[in-house]
């Protein structure tokens, strides 16, 4: 196998034309210089250099392997630079995908002090709610998903790096003249007669099982991903709803006022990356950003 190493020191004897004056070069002993082009010759399988009275002159297989030499030795350069750059994170990419409400309140200031920190590494988003987002994750669509679960299920998670980031609580929301609209707290079941509308497909199996859980089957009315929505029609006085805090802090409910529920249920963020990924420095800075954004919001609230 040829190395780099023989081919930089075939490359100074080219140059300088003898095995002593490449040595100097290189800054090591004749000897050595010897030994690598022997051990080169031995690799390539043929006379590279010939001796024409005190100087080195190369074959014909040694002059095409010099002027090959150039090229994988500059690539080589471009190759270790580039892997030292993101290792330094000077540069890097890192493909993050996350839940619209993640993507509204804790992803902005993640990147933003991401890019303070390391202006060098890019991060691209795209939206995906769980589990679709870490079906993309095991399946290398990103790097880092942003995801959020009731409840720990089975085993769900074990092959995956999880870094907890915040319990978000579900709250009420009523339209603003409700009969609850000034209530300090509001018993889940007080809310079986009302009309509701639901969230994303994983928050309205959870409305569906707390609901069931207080002994009534929610009536659902109208179904959408989109939170504002969600809050525009509580606003018009079409129905209730029960969000997490995330998707309402970046809505401004017009029309609808927020209530605390019970009793109290809690989702899970955390941000997901595989075991392998976490070691990449770029991933590592991202999920250390998501984790200081999260504990930002957590104070807020």
């Amino acid at each position: 196998m040829i190395e780099a190493r023989h081919l930089r020191v075939l490359r100074a004897v080219a140059a300088t034309g003898s095995f002593s004056a490449a040595a100097r070069e290189l800054g090591c002993t004749q000897p050595a210089v010897s030994q690598q082009m022997k051990a080169l010759e031995t690799s390539a399988g043929t006379t590279l250099l010939i001796r024409t009275g005190r100087e080195m002159r190369l074959t014909q297989a040694g002059e095409a392997l010099v002027r090959h030499a150039s090229g994988i030795l500059a690539g080589l350069t471009a190759a270790e630079e580039e892997v030292a750059a993101i290792a330094g994170l000077r540069a890097g990419r890192v493909r993050l995908v996350s839940f619209p409400s993640g993507s509204s309140t804790l992803v902005p200031t993640a990147l933003a002090a991401l890019r303070a920190a390391h202006p060098g590494t890019r991060v691209s988003l795209v939206e995906a709610e769980p589990p679709r987002s870490v079906e993309m994750l095991r399946e290398g669509d990103c790097d880092v998903a942003l995801a959020f679960r009731y409840g720990a299920g089975p085993a769900e998670w074990d092959d995956l790096i999880v870094r907890p980031l915040l319990a978000d609580r579900l709250v009420g929301l009523v339209p603003e003249g409700h009969r609850l609209a000034d209530a300090r707290a509001v018993g889940i079941a007080e809310l079986a007669d009302e009309s509701w509308i639901a969230g994303c497909p994983r928050c309205r199996r959870q409305l569906v099982d707390v609901c069931e859980e207080a002994g009534f089957t929610p009536r659902i009315d109208f179904a959408t991903d989109d939170y504002p929505a969600v809050v525009g029609l509580v606003g018009a006085g079409l129905g209730v709803a029960v969000l997490p805090e995330l998707a309402i802090e970046s809505v401004r409910p017009k029309g609808a006022r927020t209530v605390a529920v019970e009793p109290a249920v809690e989702r899970e963020i955390v941000a997901l990356t595989l075991p392998d990924l976490a070691k990449v420095p770029a991933v590592a800075a991202t999920l250390d950003e998501l984790t200081r954004a999260a504990g930002r919001a957590a104070t807020r609230a």
